[in-house]
């Protein structure tokens, strides 16, 4: 009986299921490269730090601004 009840309502949600799971994978990914692209930028922060490009009160600004971005981006926790 169960499986009688799963061909008639859920196969046919069987494709938006695979769409949601597809984005939720996709959502997954761009969340992991946004993260690597903010740790790129605070180590070069730091490499212009030791190089004295920039003062730390400026890498402090200038971090502050990636951990914003990532923030609103929805990267927050």
């Amino acid at each position: 009986m169960a499986a009688l009840l799963w061909l008639i309502f859920g196969l046919p949600l069987a494709p938006v299921r695979g769409v949601v799971a597809l984005a939720e994978v996709l959502l997954e990914q761009a969340e992991g490269e946004l993260r690597l692209q903010a740790r790129r930028e605070l180590e070069q922060l730091e490499d212009r730090v030791a190089a004295g490009e920039l003062s730390e009160e400026e890498a402090s600004e200038e971090a502050q601004r990636i951990t914003e971005r990532l923030m609103s981006s929805g990267m927050g926790g």
